[in-house]
């Protein structure tokens, strides 16, 4: 059976990745996105699939129910969480290049923020502003009127707006500052991380309960620059491996010990300086680095 010049059978696999992205971009979560998914496929095999006139629309409200339903459920454990909460890493599929937004909404800034909305907003804010989904399906996805998602995804556009780091796009010169960054810790040349670091840096470490991370964000490139030179020296002592790897759009430094990952590094690189750093040390945030890429 066809819909459309679409097998219906086919029509899952078609939009299996981007439902994958949206489910990530809601939940934060790598590993849940594809149980999402799962779920959502299970849920279009048990239906009848010749009666639905619109299957991308109606899988995309089907998975952002079940991420609304995780996020839900996530909530008090984040809330209660040791240290800075970020999103698990993820690697990413290249997309068009007119929807800079899509690339945006996936670094680990852009979600760290999203942090901030409830898990409604969240869902609202995403599917209007990222997926361009009509307000009418985002309201019957999330249960509230039309009018009411429309103000939902106001106040959220405006509480994102506030928070986001500044947005430069990956390009070579943002490889090219991460890995003179990369050399520079490696040789614990503290006065040359510094140089590559902005005045107004952040630092933001994620280790959860069990791993020793900073429990507030580092400020200042003084102090970043011997935190990450600290850090790296301890490393070098334990045989770790340092590499350079994209993740979440973006330049990350990679630490390994005898092959497996230890910590990930994500740069955000503007004006030829590092002005974000964000350092994922949880073991739980990096094993995602081995998932299929997120459109």
């Amino acid at each position: 059976m066809t819909r459309g010049g679409l097998a219906l059978d086919d029509a899952f696999a078609a939009e299996r990745s981007r439902l994958v992205g949206l489910a990530y971009r809601i939940t934060g979560s790598r590993a849940e996105a594809d149980d999402i998914v799962q779920e959502a496929w299970l849920r279009w095999d048990a239906s009848d699939r010749g009666a639905i006139e619109k299957p991308a629309a109606w899988l995309t409200t089907v998975t952002s129910r079940l991420a609304l339903d995780r996020l839900r459920s996530a909530q008090h454990r984040r809330e209660a969480y040791v240290g800075p909460w970020l999103p698990e890493a993820a690697t990413v599929e290249p997309g068009p290049a007119d929807r800079a937004e899509l690339a945006e909404s996936l670094t680990v800034g852009f979600l760290a923020v999203l942090e901030r909305l409830g898990p409604v907003e969240r869902v609202v804010f995403l599917l209007a502003d990222v997926f361009a989904t009509p307000f009418d399906e985002i309201a019957a996805t999330v249960g509230r009127s039309p009018e009411a998602c429309c103000q939902l995804a106001s106040r959220a556009r405006r509480r994102v707006r506030e928070g986001r780091p500044r947005f430069a796009s990956t390009d070579a010169d943002a490889w090219r500052v991460t890995n003179a960054f990369l050399q520079a810790v490696a040789d614990g040349d503290l006065v040359a991380v510094t140089e590559l670091l902005a005045p107004d840096v952040v630092g933001v470490s994620d280790g959860g309960a069990d791993h020793r991370a900073a429990r507030h964000p580092v400020l200042g490139p003084d102090r970043v620059a011997r935190l990450v030179v600290n850090l790296t020296r301890r490393g070098l002592d334990l045989g770790v491996e340092l590499d350079l790897r994209e993740v979440n759009g973006q330049p990350a430094v990679i630490a390994r010990i005898d092959g497996h990952v230890v910590l990930t590094a994500v740069t955000s690189v503007v004006d030829g300086r590092i002005e974000r750093l964000w350092t994922l040390v949880n073991p739980e945030k990096t094993a995602t680095l081995d998932l299929p890429p997120v459109r």
